[in-house]
């Protein structure tokens, strides 16, 4: 094959089709970066999603056994996902398990059918309390395969001589329920979890590099400013991007009126798509980026909680989680964190999990001023609106 003959199929490649139930960026089309995260052990499959240029990475993680192949937290299994993945089953084995370690996370569920049948000789084990919206269907509707779908606890759990189980939840959401399974894969000391914990780094990740648009689109500060690479842009856009998917509108930042915007858009050389035509509906205030350093906080990643988690799933759920993260603190033999999201693997212990769960306590939690305003805002509203739960989570 020449080189342009792949290039042109690499589209083809790359697509998704069931994106219209999720659209989110990338849409029709995902490209997957495939990394060795602990040699011959464990391996990351991350892509892109997000709104608005707004992306974050993905993770699907891929788990040597001794007799093959488990998946946790499913991905999109496009044509290059599923031919790296065929690349390990013919050196390790063929994929036993798939995870879908969330009950709500729309992201992970949406592809696990697809998955699944991509993969036929594998279980497919589900959290307990899977549920859809606006209608609650059976497993089988929402494309679960009924002769090979197991429920997580109440039918067991897979590979209990080599794997560790920790559930968070379940706990009462009002639209649904929220449940996260976490799994400690001893042979690498990796801790495997979704949505709860992440870690974030100062530096863009790898899976930028293929198209860093989105990190270039909202390093800018005016949408006549061109799409600049450089590594202090994609640096600038990543910041950008952490503090959108943390907070939705942190505290320095204000949305443009529609004349202003007009006024910058559809400037010469950024007519097109790529750039939005120049519409860029955001006002950075000065030292913006004093927010993103209060939310990492430190140079290297650390496990945190999200924060719009922690404002819009778990407000009144905090010692549901903290007993969970103490539960995984007891994993004597964790080394690393594998979050589904961010960064990974992470240096982790389980005295820095206890640490985590001290300070979840003694801070403030869920606040509603500063950075935090806009999802406490948002959890009001669902709240008035009978929505969600007013109080704790029994």
């Amino acid at each position: 094959m020449t080189a342009a003959s792949a290039s042109n199929s690499e589209p083809a490649r790359q697509r998704w089709p069931w994106w219209p139930l999720l659209p989110l960026y990338p849409y029709g089309r995902r490209r997957t970066l495939v990394r060795e995260l602990i040699p011959n052990q464990l391996w990351s499959f991350e892509q892109l999603q997000g709104l608005f240029y707004v992306a974050v990475p993905i993770r699907m993680t891929v788990v040597r056994l001794r007799q093959g192949l488990m998946l946790y937290a499913p991905l999109p299994p496009t044509a290059e996902l599923l031919s790296a993945l065929r690349e390990l089953e013919a050196t390790y084995g063929p994929v036993r398990t798939i995870v879908l370690p969330t009950a709500s996370g729309l992201e992970h569920k949406l592809p696990a059918p697809a998955l699944a049948r991509a993969c036929p000789q594998a279980e497919l084990w589900v959290t307990p309390r899977q549920w859809s919206f606006p209608l609650r269907l059976p497993q089988s509707w929402l494309g679960f395969p009924a002769s090979r779908t197991r429920v997580l606890f109440e039918q067991g759990l897979p590979h209990g001589d080599e794997l560790l189980w920790r559930a968070l939840g379940p706990l009462n959401l009002g639209l649904g329920t929220f449940m996260e399974v976490a799994c400690l894969h001893r042979a690498s000391g990796s801790l495997l979890v979704t949505d709860a914990l992440v870690a974030i780094g100062t530096d863009p990740p790898p899976v930028f590099n293929a198209d860093p648009t989105p990190l270039l689109f909202h390093a800018r500060d005016r949408g006549d400013q061109p799409l600049e690479d450089t590594p202090e842009q994609r640096r600038r856009g990543w910041w950008r991007l952490v503090l959108f998917a943390s907070y939705l509108q942190p505290a320095p930042l204000s949305v443009a009126g529609l004349r202003e915007v007009l006024r910058h858009a559809f400037a010469p050389g950024l007519r097109r798509p790529r750039s939005h035509f120049g519409l860029y509906p955001f006002r950075w205030h000065p030292n913006w980026e004093q927010a993103f350093v209060e939310l990492v906080a430190e140079d290297a990643p650390r496990p945190q909680v999200a924060p719009v988690l922690e404002r819009l799933v778990f407000p009144r759920c905090r010692a549901a989680l903290v007993s969970w993260i103490r539960s995984l603190a007891e994993l004597d033999e964790t080394r690393w964190l594998v979050p589904a999201h961010y960064e990974a693997p992470v240096p982790c212990t389980p005295e820095r999990l206890s640490r985590l769960a001290d300070e979840l306590e003694q801070r403030p939690w869920a606040p509603d001023q500063g950075n935090w305003s806009t999802l406490a805002g948002i959890d009001r509203t669902l709240v008035k609106l009978g929505l969600v739960p007013a109080e704790p989570a029994p």
